[in-house]
């Protein structure tokens, strides 16, 4: 284990913060799994004395607190007053016998002590869910309830930490050092949420700050207190996951003893926090892992490589204005860190071509590629790690652009179907923002858009019949061409009617606002740079899965037939559509392999065993909805129009993605390919 909670030079160790609901205990576990796959050694979480007393609660905490003791270097925090006990009747009121809490935490010590050597006396004190502080004014029950119990914490020989305020503030700081509670503790606490709910224009003035502020305090009262940001964190619910490193790397740099992460997973939205259920739609965003278990890119670089190595990846901040006047305009790329839109980005900047490359870095992998571009162009490449559904960043990266190529979406099927919702705030409503950005800020900007066959939908009027390479269309005229763009359009599930609707809207802005947009309706595409999965990037998913010796999962009888194309060509095709895009403009084209380059899943998987030496293991399941048993791309309008033809043979192309493959994850032997013109077969249209 790498570790990330050890300090380095300058800087706090580092753990996480989460809270365990009564009777969680898969997601405790699934929980202690992933922060140690992180590297992470420490772990703050609640022992509420609320719940303790409550049905179960004792029983919950005999399993808890030895679990987490036996994983981590544990910081209990308790707070929490019965409400039979509280002065209010809620579990923020102190309670009538101040002297409990502190028999409460002598109990606990002599329970659990043996899991942890420090304890956290009560959480964010001015913060009125945690402590009503309107019926103790001048903070008299709170000293003398929490001086009393840190005490007794340090005189039985564990350390006592105070609880952070929420927001910082210095005169209540002075006030626990002047009414001797400092005194009595080993640690300060201290809560930062900037840019989440703390004001950096008015409450938060930053880490160094604060922390200053608190040693002052110390210094008169207690100068071998330590301070430890005992809760930071930032909310991605506007999916700024980037943000999220950003400032996580702006709160591990702060001079502070120690920090914790709030947090590692999202609050499921039908959970009630304090406020209420999805009162705040913040609360339920702050972890590195999402709610269905996905890692974020914050987790996903905490275990790839601790976050000694986020500055590697991380860009600075994009430069002024003025200075764009004095450089070449650039190609901007939306998605330019994805699959694609990487072999885009390198095309373009081998051409010498200024590239701006825009993405959220939501998607696993994609963080690999954007380290390849920025180890390979330096400078030349500017990257804005954004959400295109963020207005603001959207319309200042397409101010000043050359062009764009619009390759971001949420790509999955599956995904879709389980969460419709984001599926069409990602792929409807971020191409409306981007469209819109182009028309009110830069209306001669063209863009060229990624959509996909699926717009087509099932294919259902159309007959089919097994043969020997797969199914196929009765229809010879479909069977001898594949599909055209007359096709009608036939949505079928949220995906493709999220990427649909896309689909229109960039066609539309085309004819009633004059941008210059065009459309690629794309099949399969394949190559380098691909970290595919089930629903997209199949081919890739398919080798990948091979190489590592895993099973390959194959839904449906394994016969369906698509057209599958290399990534180099699929660039070409690009960047043909964006050189001619005033005699393009408002029109989709199809793009794909064609009939030349159509081929069975079954095929492909044979031809994967002969690369690797051995037949994958296959699991099959049932058809998924919407899985269309044959699709080729009637590509002869893209051929006609702009002289465009695949370069590569299917085969060919896999082979390149497999000696891509072993020299990316060290998989087995590379495959040669062959560098001679003799040895890549030139398709025919």
């Amino acid at each position: 284990m790498s570790g990330i909670a050890s300090a380095t030079a300058g800087q706090p160790a580092v753990g996480f913060v989460e809270w365990f609901r009564p009777g969680e205990h898969r997601r405790v576990e699934a929980a202690i799994a992933g922060l140690q796959a992180a590297g992470v050694n420490r772990l703050r979480s609640h022992l509420s004395w609320a719940e303790y007393h409550g049905d179960g609660g004792r029983d919950w905490y005999d399993w808890l607190i030895p679990r987490l003791g036996q994983s981590f270097d544990f910081l209990p925090c308790i707070h929490y007053t019965p409400p039979s006990l509280s002065r209010t009747g809620a579990s923020s009121g102190a309670p009538r016998v101040l002297k409990d809490y502190a028999d409460f935490i002598d109990g606990v010590l002599t329970r659990y002590g043996e899991h942890f050597r420090d304890v956290e006396v009560w959480n964010e004190p001015n913060n009125l869910l945690d402590w009503d502080w309107r019926v103790d004014p001048d903070w008299s029950l709170f000293c003398e309830m929490i001086g009393n119990a840190a005490y007794w914490v340090q005189h039985r020989g564990w350390r006592a930490v105070l609880g952070g305020p929420s927001p910082f503030d210095p005169h209540w700081l002075e006030l626990m050092g002047e009414r001797g509670v400092l005194g009595v503790v080993s640690a300060v606490g201290l809560h930062g949420f900037p840019g989440t709910w703390d004001s950096e224009v008015g409450t938060w003035r930053g880490y160094d700050a604060h922390i200053a502020e608190a040693r002052a305090i110390l210094a008169r009262h207690n100068p071998d207190c330590e301070i430890w940001i005992t809760e930071a964190g930032y909310s991605t619910w506007r999916e700024d996951e980037a943000e999220q490193v950003r400032r996580f790397t702006e709160a591990r740099e702060a001079p502070a003893d120690r920090l914790y992460w709030y947090g590692w997973q999202d609050v499921p939205r039908d959970v009630p926090v304090q406020e209420g259920l999805y009162f705040d739609p913040r609360h339920y965003h702050l972890g590195v892992t999402r709610e269905d278990g996905r890692p974020k890119l914050l987790r996903r670089l905490l275990e790839t490589e601790g976050s000694a190595g986020f500055d590697t990846i991380m860009p600075d901040a994009p430069p002024a204005r003025p200075l764009r006047a004095v450089r070449p305009a650039p190609v901007v790329v939306f998605g330019g860190a994805g699959f694609i839109g990487t072999n885009l980005c390198e095309r373009l900047l081998g051409e010498g071509q200024r590239v701006m490359l825009f993405d959220s870095l939501g998607r696993p992998g994609v963080e690999r590629n954007l380290r390849w571009l920025q180890e390979r162009h330096g400078a030349a490449l500017e990257t804005r790690l954004s959400d295109i559904r963020d207005e603001a960043a959207v319309r200042s990266a397409v101010t000043g652009a050359k062009a764009c190529f619009h390759l971001a979406a949420q790509v999955a099927v599956t995904d879709s179907l389980v969460d419709p919702r984001h599926d069409f705030a990602v792929n409807a409503q971020g191409t409306l923002t981007i469209l819109e950005a182009l028309r009110l800020q830069a209306p001669e900007t063209p863009l060229v858009f990624a959509s996909t066959n699926k717009v087509y939908g099932s294919l259902a009027s159309l007959d089919m019949e097994q043969t020997e390479n797969g199914w196929a269309p009765a229809n010879g005229l479909f069977r001898r061409h594949g599909v055209n763009e007359t096709r009608p359009l036939d949505f079928c599930t949220p995906y493709g009617c999220s990427k649909g609707t896309a689909d229109q809207y960039v066609l539309d802005y085309a004819h009633s606002f004059g941008l210059r947009t065009a459309v690629l309706r794309m099949s399969c595409i394949f190559g380098p740079r691909q970290f595919g999965t089930e629903d997209q990037g199949w081919v890739a998913h398919f080798l990948l899965k091979a190489l590592r010796g895993e099973p390959i999962t194959i839904f449906g009888d394994g016969q369906q037939v698509r057209d599958i194309l290399h990534v180099a060509d699929a660039v070409d095709a690009y960047c043909r559509v964006l050189g001619a895009i005033d005699s393009v403009s408002g029109r989709a084209f199809n793009l794909g392999g064609g009939p030349a380059n159509s081929v069975s899943l079954a095929t492909v998987i044979a031809e994967i065993g002969m690369l690797i030496g051995r037949p994958p293991t296959l699991h099959h399941q049932d058809w998924r909805a919407g899985d269309q048993p044959w699709f080729v791309a009637d590509t002869r309008a893209l051929q006609k129009t702009l002289g465009w033809r695949a370069s590569f043979d299917w085969r060919d192309g896999l082979r390149d993605l497999h000696g891509w493959a072993t020299r990316e994850f060290g998989h087995g032997p590379v495959a040669p390919v062959a560098a001679a013109a003799s040895a890549r077969r030139r398709v025919s249209a």
